[in-house]
């Protein structure tokens, strides 16, 4: 993935720009579904939990199912390169927002430096430097779809959750104790002080 290319044998095949790769994994409990290794996991901007729908909701998919519906807008890979361009370059980032992200990663590597003690027991693993590249850009995103050029901590704290879960490894007394990495993401949002 880092590299954006795929090898076969002994030849390299460069992937096009917008390169994304979006992968489902299906609950632990259900055979075929390893998990992924640390330093692969990190290179996902986010995990996302996606539950079943609700009763309305799974019928109005059997209803716009049956009625065919076509998509009103199209977009051509190049116009999502504009568009990333266009977040990356017009959507400011106070540098005490780069701090909050910083603080909030290094809260789930150091817990106890946030008044969260407990935790330190509890988390094996915590969020990498390169993640704090993915929250930064997903804050600019959060920030644009809002109409803002500029990003508040509130857009970093919508962001956290999905973008950290993956990367923090809980620590087998977390495990037993059935503390969730979702429960230790929101000690840490509520430990770290925003900006």
């Amino acid at each position: 993935m880092q590299e954006r290319q795929v090898t076969i044998a002994d030849t390299s095949y460069p992937l096009p720009d917008p390169f994304w790769v979006l992968a489902t994994q299906n609950p632990v409990e259900q055979e075929g579904v390893y998990p992924l290794p640390e330093a692969q996991l990190d290179r996902f901007s986010m995990l996302l939990r996606v539950g079943y729908p609700s009763h309305a909701d799974e019928v109005n998919m059997l209803r716009q199912g049956a009625e065919r519906a076509k998509p009103s807008t199209k977009l051509a890979p190049a116009d999502v390169g504009r568009i990333r361009d266009l977040i990356r370059h017009s959507v400011s980032i106070d540098d005490k927002i780069r701090d909050y992200i910083v603080r909030l990663g290094r809260a789930s590597r150091h817990p106890n430096e946030v008044g969260r003690p407990h935790l330190v027991q509890m988390v094996a693993l915590g969020v990498s430097p390169r993640a704090f590249q993915h929250i930064l850009a997903l804050s600019q995103v959060t920030a644009f779809l809002a109409g803002r050029d500029y990003v508040l901590p509130a857009d970093v704290k919508s962001v956290f959750p999905d973008a950290a879960r993956h990367r923090i490894g809980r620590s087998v007394r977390a495990e037993v104790e059935d503390l969730s990495t979702d429960t230790i993401v929101a000690e840490l949002l509520d430990a770290t002080p925003q900006p």
